[in-house]
């Protein structure tokens, strides 16, 4: 029995971050793909809330592990990042009583909002400015995918559903499927409870008073859930029990995966390798046959001596006595004729030999692949499994490693590392990852009237803010997130205040001969920027 992640256990997740209220963003990593954390710090003290939009894991608790960080920020985290790295948390509330949370920020530019959609393969983290327009999210979603697309700039609109009555305002003897935050696992535990059962999880939510278990293999869950008959342990928090789960859920899910994806490939090599045996097989049978072509030669050399010349055949008898008709070549001799069945004799006499080798190496490979896909059946381990994987490879029972895509479509700005964010305003600002993406980005992306920003005296990231040729329309707080961009990408981000230049792109040039990333600029403004205090 798997237990969800459901409405239930959000509330339980949401009570748990009124402690957080007031709370300061102190860092934030984005892990994977479609994970994020957030180290916060408060009067609860430090904590690291993990926010996930995967599809088969969507969740959102604290955790007591401090994430990793890829090399490269994602897109998203970097949006995450110009918003909230000077930001406290001022609410957090889950709407009306579904799998949706909402996170209010307080930054220097106003309110924010990261809004967490937590429905399977729908779920997604979306970040939105104080008019509510998306600036980031963890999956864009366009138009020709959904009638609700996720797109940069687009006002958010919450996901569609039918208005229904909230299990929290249901009275006892009620159907109660269908209604808002009904899950299937929270019906069948009411009715697990007997009588007062609806009313003790309405109870639970209304106080906040809740009594996390863990079910090992199952889940966790805000309250006890022994009477389904599942084995459960109280854990001091929904936090602590959830990340335990998850800790062994998606390992085990990770390694079943792997398993079912090795399976498949091994299968498919056994079936080639059988198809292979039985080729090789079929030429041991012919090679065993050269016997007959060495007696055809010594009849021809026997009988052919005044009858085999220019004829088409020649009828003999063999060593049983029995009468043979061996076809000849009649623009030979018949001692040609012989030495041409010595050949086919020989040469199928020599591939006998080889055949057997390779069909004695193909089978043993055989036997060791059928014992290999024994083995695997009997690993759980995520990391067994990975280890696997990769001795099928060394034994060259799997493809190689696709090469990256070359496709131009697959890599934006041709390649280059530039990255693209959406700053206030709604205006495009991009920069460069390293030397050759800034002298991309300066010299062939930005258009003469676009505004330029480079830190003062020091290495960092070319920034360009797309000005649509309008550069006098682009406001201050504009300047500034491009600034903040600019000294982010430095070896200066842990400075003070750090000046930053900003002139439009008419004004720099390269000088000739100068390595990659190397500019000259006038007409240059300067704006001071503090990552810890807006300016």
């Amino acid at each position: 029995m798997r237990i969800p992640f459901d409405s239930f256990t959000l509330a339980a997740v949401v009570r748990d971050l009124q402690d957080f209220i007031g709370a300061k963003v102190q860092k934030i990593s984005q892990p994977s793909d479609r994970t994020v954390v957030l180290e916060i710090y408060g009067g609860a003290g430090q904590a690291y809330l993990l926010l996930s939009s995967d599809p088969q894991f969507a969740r959102v608790h604290f955790t007591t592990k401090k994430p990793n960080n890829p090399d490269r920020p994602p897109q998203f985290c970097t949006a995450l990042r110009s918003r909230l790295s000077v930001s406290r948390i001022v609410g957090a509330r889950q709407i009306g009583f579904d799998r949706i949370l909402q996170i209010d920020f307080e930054t220097p530019e106003g309110e924010h909002y990261l809004v967490a959609e937590l429905m399977g393969k729908h779920s997604n983290l979306i970040l939105l400015d104080g008019a509510r327009k998306i600036v980031g999210a963890s999956r864009w979603v366009g138009k020709h995918l959904s009638a609700r697309p996720i797109q940069a700039g687009a006002k958010y609109v919450p996901p569609p559903f039918e208005p229904k009555p909230s299990l929290l305002t249901a009275i006892e003897g009620q159907a109660l499927r269908g209604w808002e935050g009904a899950s299937p696992f929270l019906l069948r535990l009411i009715e697990g409870l007997g009588p007062g059962g609806l009313a003790k999880i309405q109870d639970a939510v209304r106080t906040g008073r809740y009594h996390p278990i863990l079910a090992t293999g199952h889940g966790a869950y805000p309250v006890s859930v022994a009477c389904l008959g599942l084995e459960e342990q109280a854990k001091p928090s929904i936090g602590i029990a959830l990340e335990q789960h998850y800790d062994r859920a998606i390992p085990a899910a990770e390694a079943d995966a792997l398993k079912t994806s090795l399976r498949g490939q091994l299968q498919r090599v056994i079936l080639a390798r059988e198809a292979a045996l039985s080729d090789l097989d079929q030429a041991i049978s012919a090679g065993e046959g050269a016997g007959k072509w060495q007696i055809q030669g010594e009849l021809v050399l026997a009988y052919g001596p005044g009858s085999a010349e220019g004829s088409h055949s020649l009828d003999a008898w063999d060593y049983a006595g029995n009468p043979v008709v061996i076809k000849l070549d009649p623009d030979l001799s018949y001692k040609e004729n012989a030495n041409r069945f010595f050949d086919k004799a020989r040469r199928a006499k020599a591939r006998l030999s080889t055949v057997k080798d390779q069909r004695e190496r193909l089978g043993q490979d055989l036997l060791d692949l059928l014992a290999f896909v024994t083995d695997l059946e009997n690993r759980e381990r995520l990391g067994e499994v990975r280890a696997m994987v990769e001795e099928a490879r060394a034994r060259r029972w799997l493809h190689k490693r696709p090469a990256a895509s070359t496709k131009k479509e697959d890599r934006p700005f041709e390649g280059h590392r530039i990255r693209e964010l959406l700053g206030p305003g709604g205006v495009t600002v991009l920069y460069g990852e390293n030397a050759e993406s800034n002298d991309y980005l300066t010299l062939r992306v930005a258009k003469p009237n676009d505004i330029w920003l480079h830190v003062r005296g020091s290495i960092s990231a070319h920034v360009v803010i797309q000005t649509g040729n309008q550069p006098d329309k682009v406001q201050k707080e504009s300047l500034l997130f491009a600034a903040k961009i600019a000294v982010q990408n430095s070896p200066s981000k842990h400075s003070g205040y750090v000046p930053v230049d900003y002139t439009l792109k008419k004004y720099v040039r390269k000088p000739k001969g100068a390595p990659k990333g190397t500019a000259l600029y006038t007409h240059e403004k300067t704006l001071n920027v503090d990552l810890d205090r807006q300016s």
